[in-house]
């Protein structure tokens, strides 16, 4: 299958919903909350929307699943779009620009054309099954780093550490890496993609947070999956890290340690 149109289309569609976004960044928008407490504004909505009117119009027929609107001819289709069209919400409404589009296309169950645009940062990564990965024109490519010690670790914060009683692998990593940082959502994985640290890991994932991040790891020479390494987005928690280090990285991160 020629994935270069799904790849064209994909990238283009997230710039644009990315630069809808910034109409409203840091002008003062109020959050609603919905039933999970968790933040939505107009320009989630707005970016969803735009989305999802352009995939229905280029793709009618395709199953699409996105964060805001849920999903629509999911069952048994071939073809599924996943959608957030703000990754990283509370970071957008507090003006902090560490946010993303995030849109990934599934064939047969396979994320295999994404890309990621990051509008507070002009920052677009891209991936297609076999076309390698791409930011901002040029091969993004993890790092090489192959010792625990040098490594960078990212995570969003220790609440969902705590939540699901695994704040052993956030102590963990603090005292095995050179140093972590709370560079969460899918700003850390940008920076994985693109060899700027080494590890990212949330403990808690929905499909929609993290829809191009396979397509885009397996084509930078990465790995993105679970924690006990099954590749993949449908296991509710992610890691990405280089693969020099994943032996190392997983081992550390099971329950004996």
């Amino acid at each position: 299958m020629n994935l270069s149109p799904y790849l064209d289309f994909t990238t283009d569609l997230a710039y644009r919903a990315g630069r809808l976004t910034l109409a409203h960044f840091n002008a003062g928008v109020r959050p609603d909350f919905k039933a999970d407490h968790t933040p939505v504004t107009i320009a989630d909505r707005e970016a969803e929307q735009l989305i999802r009117s352009e995939i229905e119009r280029a793709y009618p027929g395709h199953a699409i699943v996105g964060e805001e609107y849920g999903e629509q001819a999911g069952a048994g289709n071939k073809f599924r779009w996943i959608i957030d069209p703000i990754d990283g919400t509370k970071s957008f409404m507090r003006g902090v620009p560490l946010y993303a589009v995030l849109i990934g296309l599934e064939i047969d169950g396979e994320v295999c054309a994404g890309a990621a645009y990051y509008p507070g940062l002009d920052e677009m990564l891209s991936a297609a099954k076999g076309q390698g990965a791409w930011w901002n024109g040029r091969r993004a490519r993890v790092s090489d780093v192959a010792e625990l010690d040098q490594a960078v670790f990212c995570y969003g914060g220790w609440k969902g550490f705590q939540k699901q009683n695994r704040l052993d692998v956030w102590e963990r990593l603090h005292q095995a890496c050179f140093y972590g940082r709370g560079w969460g959502d899918a700003y850390a994985y940008l920076l994985v993609a693109t060899g700027r640290v080494e590890i990212a890991i949330d403990p808690i994932m929905n499909v929609w947070d993290c829809g191009p991040f396979p397509v885009i790891f397996g084509e930078a020479g990465g790995f993105f999956g679970s924690w006990a390494g099954e590749d993949g987005h449908t296991h509710g928690e992610a890691l990405a890290c280089n693969a020099a280090l994943r032996p190392e990285v997983l081992k550390l991160m099971r329950r004996d340690g």
